[in-house]
């Protein structure tokens, strides 16, 4: 038996080396690589007890460029302008590659029904979700947390990150998917509330796992997944001919031609939903409640627009949102202090960064939360700034450098 397993380790070992060795010999100019000492999983564990700092730490030890091999999966990160420029401008990579096994994984959408479907679901969602579009939600939204907001009552304490949940949760579901098609009683909405937080929480890890180490998480997935197949049921009966008059989800039913896969893209739409307009609205109100200064000076501007609070309820436009700035350069500031660890496109070609030549088939990646902290784009970088955001032209929608 122990002659067996000294077999067994030794020709593991001998496949990794090997294989590693074939891999110098084939990509001789490679950035350096953290690869750790188990096989497949790599430097998984390290990685995901704390990504941001793993990040900055092998920067400063391996330098701009490294590769870190971690659950079978070669990452790339760039952290300087050369690096950054090929991953935004470089027709050598490929967003929709990176993230399709992730979308597999995740939602059960396949390779062939993905790709047949991204472009025509991409236009539309552009279409109707550009900003000169969203004055068409505004009164919906506006009514939705209007009504989520009354049922909160005048007392009593509650944690700020379940009380952005419990508010926009509901609100933006019932504004994309419509009113009627989806569950409303306080019982149904605390159950998805439940199921949606799980699905989210462990998406990243879910996106790269296999679902066998998530079993919460994929009876939470598969729950949404029955939901939503009443959901998308409901909502193709009434389905109105006027474009005008049709949520975002029925929008997605008439450009979707399989709708055996409707529940999958409305899940789908459904995280991309929740999944970053909930954080960015927490962190909006932590950074401004913290600050008594810059709220005190959005108190006196909306008051300034909308009166003194305690009369009807209030409806806002587009032409409202233009007269506080204040509160727009506060969601930017919040989204750069409070970006996602890391976004990533597929090498498809070798391409050439500094001295190094990462191989294809390499995730390219870059690190928001550490481009946002860069003093020479950002003074200060670490602290909330939201005046920064005065130099930015955001009616052009002209951002920052870098960010």
């Amino acid at each position: 038996m122990d002659a067996a397993l000294a077999v067994l380790l030794t020709a593991v070992l001998t496949l990794i080396i090997g294989k590693l060795v074939l891999f110098r010999l084939r990509c001789p100019n490679a950035p350096p690589c953290i690869s750790g000492w188990i096989p497949w999983f790599g430097v998984a564990f390290q990685f995901g007890k704390g990504p941001l700092e793993f990040i900055e730490q092998a920067r400063v030890k391996y330098g701009p460029v490294f590769t870190v091999f971690a659950l079978g999966h070669r990452y790339t990160f760039v952290t300087e302008e050369e690096g950054i420029e090929a991953f935004f401008m470089s027709k050598d990579v490929n967003f929709e590659q990176a993230v399709q096994q992730a979308v597999k994984h995740t939602v059960s959408i396949p390779a062939k029904v993905f790709y047949k479907n991204r472009y025509n679901l991409y236009v539309m969602l552009k279409g109707k979700m550009a900003p000169p579009n969203l004055h068409i939600f505004m009164k919906t939204l506006c009514k939705e947390l209007h009504e989520f907001v009354e049922q909160l009552g005048t007392g009593g304490t509650e944690e700020l990150r379940d009380l952005v949940r419990h508010i926009m949760y509901p609100a933006a579901v019932n504004t994309l998917f419509g009113k009627d098609t989806w569950p409303t009683s306080r019982n149904e909405i605390s159950e998805f509330e439940e199921h949606f937080q799980m699905f989210d929480e462990d998406f990243e890890y879910a996106s790269q796992m296999p679902v066998c180490f998530l079993r919460n998480w994929s009876k939470s997935k598969q729950w949404l997944l029955k939901t939503l197949e009443k959901v998308t049921s409901a909502a193709a009966r009434p389905n109105p001919s006027k474009s005008e008059s049709k949520t975002v989800l029925q929008h997605l039913l008439d450009t979707l031609p399989d709708k055996h896969f409707a529940p999958n893209y409305s899940l789908l739409l459904l995280w991309a939903s929740q999944a970053n307009a909930v954080p960015v609205a927490f962190w909006t109100l932590v950074f401004i409640i913290s600050h008594p200064d810059i709220y005190k000076k959005i108190m006196e501007d909306i008051v300034s627009v909308f009166g003194n609070a305690g009369k009807d309820k209030i409806e806002i436009s587009q032409d409202d949102l233009k007269k506080l700035p204040l509160i727009k350069w506060c969601v930017l500031e919040a989204i750069r202090l409070r970006s996602p660890g890391a976004i990533t496109k597929k090498v498809m070609n070798p391409i050439k960064i500094q001295n190094f030549t990462i191989p294809a088939g390499d995730m390219l990646m870059i690190s928001p939360y550490w481009l946002h902290r860069n003093p020479k784009y950002f003074p200060d970088p670490d602290m909330f700034k939201p005046d920064r955001w005065k130099a930015a032209n955001l009616e052009k929608n002209a951002f920052l450098d870098n960010f």
